[in-house]
Parts: C-alpha cells; structure tokens; sequence
C-alpha cells in the first residue's frame, strides 16, 4: 500500500495540474471502488475549480471553491496519472477520468479497487469517519519526542504495532517504520512504553528523515505504485532493512544480518544486533 511519502508525491504531482483548475467533467465507470461513490459524485464537482491539493496521512484531499473536498485513498495498487495530451483508451482498470477546462485528464487506476473516493466539506473534515482518529502528521510541528512519548507511555505492544497504529503517528506503514527503527537503532520488538525518553528523541528524527529522503526521490515503488507523470520512486535503493533478509547489516561496524518476522500480519525487518 502506498504509505505518507507515495502520497504526498502524488499531491506535488497534482498540484500543477488541478489547483486553479476547473473541473469540466467527471467519467466515472463503476459504481464503487473499496466503497460506493458518494451520490452524484460527478454532477457535485464538476464546474467547480480547485482551490487547494492537500494530504491528511495516507489520503488526498482537493479543495473545491465551494468548500467541498474530495477525500482519495489510494488503497493496494491506486495510480493518478496525468494525461496531457489526448488520453489513451480507458483499460479495465482505469475507473475514473477527472477532465479540467484546459484538456488535462487526471486518470485513476486501480486493479485491486481498494482505493476510495468520497465527498466532504470544509467544516466537517475532522469528523469524516477515515480522518477524525488519526494521530499527528509526522512531519507537522506537533510530532515531537514529547508527543510520540506522551502516546506510547503505559502501551504494552511492541513499538513496530504501536506505529502501525495510525492514531499513535499518521501516515506511517510497514516499509517506513522498519527503516526508521533501523536507523533509531531499535528493536521493532521492544515494548512501545520503553520508548520514552532518549529513545523517542531518536525515533523522532529517524521517522522525519526516513520519510523526507523518500518524498524527494518519489517514493518507493513496491509492485503497483508510480508517480503521476508514471514514473518509478527510487528510495527503494536506499532501503537498509525492508526487503532484505539474510544480507549482512548495512552498519559497517555490526556484524549482525537482516532478519524477517512477522508482526501484525506484517513482515518486519531488522537487524538484532545493531537494534536494541
């Protein structure tokens, strides 16, 4: 699943595009994705011009002039790709075609139909049933060692299930939590309340940095995910962990190797003897 920095390139990606635009047409081919469209999906944004492309966590959000948002989510395999020039033939999974008033098609795909759509408005976007329980935006000023010692203080899981928690820190996943535990040199299996203190300065820095390298290099492209003009991520190659079971620590000094277990229903990878 496309995690905050996959997202957050889709957003920049968008940006030139759609803020300003006007919303000629809406082609919408299915009735649902993960979930029905909202009633009259189309007919409620079109003619409407977007005043703002945002991001709340994993989940895009554009603006419209009256004050309606559009809330996205990518889901499992979700691409928006930017059509210039005359679009091609829809394909079986391309679901819905956003047109603006100056010819540019912004096309969802998605195989898996995991992804979503939904309509909401300005005064009632923190209530919206995706977003009113999500924690802070881990590159907001309100993640901070306090904050993040504050939420895990007395939680007995293990750090990696707690940050998979998206009310502890918005917008993480799998991929960026175990690079970001790996460069904070802690083990995804240490329990969430002896992080803390010292611990959760390191965690904080480690969670910022991870995912601020992702989003200058795009992302990382796991199966399904690109850019929107189709291009690849390339952060993959800066992985240290994720993915790569049984190679030695990337640590020069450590003698360890890569491990894999599975936490969550997830695969976590890390190195035993550099993360304490």
């Amino acid at each position: 699943m496309p995690e905050l920095p996959e997202v957050e390139t889709v957003v920049r990606g968008l940006r030139p595009h759609l803020e300003g635009a006007v919303i000629r047409q809406v082609v919408q081919r299915r009735p649902n994705l993960r979930f029905p469209f909202p009633e009259k999906f189309g007919a409620r944004i079109e003619g409407r011009t977007v005043t703002h492309v945002g991001r709340r966590a994993k989940f895009m959000l554009m603006t419209l002039d009256d004050g309606t948002i559009i809330v996205g989510h990518l889901g499992m395999s979700g691409r928006m790709l930017i059509l210039t020039d005359d679009p091609p033939p829809p394909g079986p999974h391309d679901h819905v075609d956003f047109v603006t008033a100056a010819g540019t098609t912004i096309r969802y795909c998605d195989p898996r139909r995991f992804g979503m759509f939904d309509l909401t408005t300005q005064a009632t976007l923190g209530d919206h049933r995706m977003l009113r329980n999500l924690g802070p935006e881990p590159l907001g000023n309100t993640f901070n060692a306090a904050s993040l010692s504050a939420a895990l203080a007395g939680r007995r899981s293990p750090i990696k299930a707690a940050l998979l928690d998206q009310k502890t820190v918005a917008g993480l996943g799998n991929i960026y939590i175990c690079e970001a535990l790996y460069r904070a040199a802690i083990s995804p299996r240490r329990i969430a309340s002896t992080i803390p203190g010292k611990r959760a300065e390191r965690l904080t820095t480690a969670i910022r940095d991870v995912l601020s390298e992702a989003i200058a290099l795009g992302g990382s492209s796991l199966r399904d995910y690109v850019q929107t003009s189709g291009e690849l991520g390339y952060f993959q190659h800066r992985w240290n962990v994720y993915g790569r079971e049984g190679e030695p620590c990337p640590k020069t000094d450590c003698a360890g190797s890569v491990q894999r277990i599975t936490q969550s229903g997830r695969s976590t990878f890390f190195c035993a003897t550099h993360q304490r």
